[in-house]
């Protein structure tokens, strides 16, 4: 039936494909076996050289709701985007080509969306899979992710890491596209994606129960992709620092002059943010400079806290079990995480 006499669907699942002929079927099993039946999926075949073409058109000849876009190799951004202008709901679930949906996710998230307006972007629990294919990096990842439900704790550690699993999420395709879509700056495009849409004031919730299985393997994008790198990611949150918690500030507190603090300070100076001074608790580099900023102990830091009118601090210590211990220093201090201070490592 064409398109223009089809009912608009309920949701609209975006899923870029590139050379995805071994996971492929699994993928689309998972999302013809939904529970919400009216939906469609806009695959975009990004110039796939195995069996991904044939097994999309396979697909869509045996289901109306599969619609294939062929185009040119281009990567994953053009491939969102020219998906995403195909897409016919104003709800938009992303999925990738290696990842397996829980029978209930699309009728969770769309309705979810449907009763919370002012909500721009739902995610959910993930769960990493083959179980002994997950690595401890990953797991720790998935760890934190899943801790994080609420706007207040997704916004709360948006700077530390990606608070949402991509392909775990549906959105409001209007408030994205208002945004420019999808945007190639050298960095994670939905880390991108999800700093602007906070700097812009959207709402953010999870569903607190697993609806997506994690492919991991050593072919993701986000171990063989430079986009995906930890310099790359602190490129990123220095400019969108610079663009929200930064702006108006006369001065720029790094409490971390270790390997983290000194590898953000370097893209912080670049974007020309007032770095004033590092928190250290090593002796060894207390009364040192970094940057030209002194390094000072803990102790010191209500003296040059009150040196200006509007400072901030972020964390940058990234080893583990610091951020908590950060946490509760400055909160017994009586500064605001959120309004006086970032979590950024």
């Amino acid at each position: 039936m064409p398109d223009d006499i089809t009912p608009e669907p309920i949701i609209s699942v975006l899923m870029p494909c590139y050379n995805a002929g071994e996971t492929l079927d699994e993928t689309m099993l998972s999302l013809l076996g939904q529970t919400l039946s009216e939906f469609e999926v806009v695959a975009v075949d990004d110039g796939s050289e195995d069996s991904t073409s044939e097994k999309l058109s396979k697909w869509s000849e045996q289901d109306s709701r599969v619609r294939v876009i062929t185009i040119a190799h281009a990567g994953i951004i053009p491939a969102l985007n020219n998906g995403m202008e195909a897409c016919r709901s104003h709800l938009v679930a992303r999925m990738d080509a290696d990842d397996v949906a829980h029978p209930e996710r699309l009728e969770r998230q769309a309705a979810f969306l449907e009763e919370n307006p002012e909500v721009a972007v739902v995610g959910s629990l993930v769960e990493g899979f083959p179980r002994d294919g997950v690595r401890e990096g990953f797991q720790i990842y998935l760890d934190w992710l899943n801790k994080l439900v609420d706007h207040e704790a997704i916004t709360r550690d948006i700077f530390i890491e990606s608070p949402l699993a991509h392909p775990s999420v549906a959105f409001r395709r209007r408030r994205v596209e208002a945004l420019g879509g999808y945007q190639e700056h050298g960095w994670a495009e939905d880390y991108d994606l999800w700093l602007r849409l906070y700097l812009e004031g959207a709402r953010f919730e999870k569903i607190p129960e697993i609806l997506l299985y994690w492919r991991e393997h050593p072919q993701r994008l986000t171990r063989t992709d430079s986009r995906y790198s930890v310099e790359n990611f602190l490129r990123a949150k220095a400019k969108y620092l610079m663009q929200g918690p930064l702006v108006d500030r006369d001065a720029v507190i790094v409490w971390g002059a270790g390997q983290m603090g000194r590898r953000l300070s370097k893209h912080l100076v670049r974007e020309e943010a007032p770095l004033a001074a590092f928190v250290d608790i090593d002796p060894n580099k207390v009364g040192r400079l970094r940057r030209g900023a002194p390094i000072i102990p803990p102790e010191e830091l209500k003296e040059w806290w009150g040196r200006y009118a509007n400072p901030v601090i972020l964390a940058a210590v990234g080893s583990r079990g610091a951020r908590y211990l950060i946490r509760e220093n400055l909160s017994s201090r009586g500064l605001r995480e959120g309004i006086d201070w970032w979590a950024v490592a």
